[in-house]
C-alpha cells in the first residue's frame, strides 16, 4: 500500500459527500451558541495551575519546618492534591449554583 501526501489525496474534488460536509461545517460556523472556550480553560487549565502553584509554595513552606527532603516532597504532594481537590469541588459548587 502507498501512502499518498495530504496534497496528493485531494479530499474534497474526489468525494461524493463533499456538499454534505460544506453544509456541515457551514451551519457549525454560523452557529449562535455561546463559546465554551473560557469553560474549558477552568475546567482543565485552573486545576493544574492550583496544583503546581500549591506544590511550589508548599514545599517552600515545608522546606523551613521539615528538614528531610523525602518527608517535604510526600507532604508536598499530598499538600498539593489536597488544595488541587479543594479547588475543584469549590469550582462544581459554583457551577451547580449558576444552573
Amino acid at each position: 500500500m502507498v501512502a499518498k501526501t495530504m496534497d496528493e489525496q485531494k479530499f474534497c474534488q474526489e468525494c461524493n459527500q463533499k456538499h454534505d460536509c460544506r453544509e456541515v461545517y457551514r451551519q457549525l460556523g454560523n452557529n449562535k451558541s455561546p463559546s465554551v472556550a473560557f469553560k474549558v480553560v477552568i475546567a482543565f487549565l485552573l486545576p493544574l495551575v492550583v496544583f503546581i502553584t500549591a506544590l511550589a509554595a508548599s514545599e517552600k513552606i515545608l522546606s523551613v519546618i521539615i528538614n528531610s527532603k523525602e518527608a517535604q516532597t510526600v507532604l508536598s504532594l499530598l499538600l498539593a492534591l489536597a488544595v488541587t481537590f479543594v479547588c475543584i469541588f469549590v469550582l462544581k459548587a459554583i457551577n451547580r449554583q449558576l444552573r
